[in-house]
């Protein structure tokens, strides 16, 4: 298993740019098709995919997922939790935790 840890936010976006690409190919779509139901343009796509970009906004991910048809890998990525007992507090479920200031 890989230590995400160990690597810089660029180095992850890079890695996520690679996998991304491997994606879309087994999905048979070109950089093109993935634009047009998108909306994204061919040039961040392209950047994106070969770790040039540098970054990519959680909005264009998301579309890019949506447009290889992969969005449902959200739910491995944050799956639901389990409500919490310690967030529960008679019946209520509480808003915010506020930490006393020392």
């Amino acid at each position: 298993m890989i230590d995400y840890y160990e690597y810089s936010i660029p180095e992850l976006v890079k890695l996520l740019g690679a996998r991304f690409k491997d994606y879309r190919l087994r999905s048979n779509m070109t950089q093109k098709e993935v634009s047009e139901q998108s909306g994204i343009t061919i040039t961040t796509i392209h950047k994106f995919e070969n770790g040039t970009s540098g970054n990519v906004s959680l909005g264009t991910f998301l579309l890019l997922l949506k447009a290889i048809g992969q969005i449902d890998a959200l739910d491995e990525l944050m799956p639901d939790l389990p409500p919490s007992a310690y967030l529960m507090k008679e019946e209520k479920k509480v808003q915010r935790i506020r930490h006393k200031k020392s």
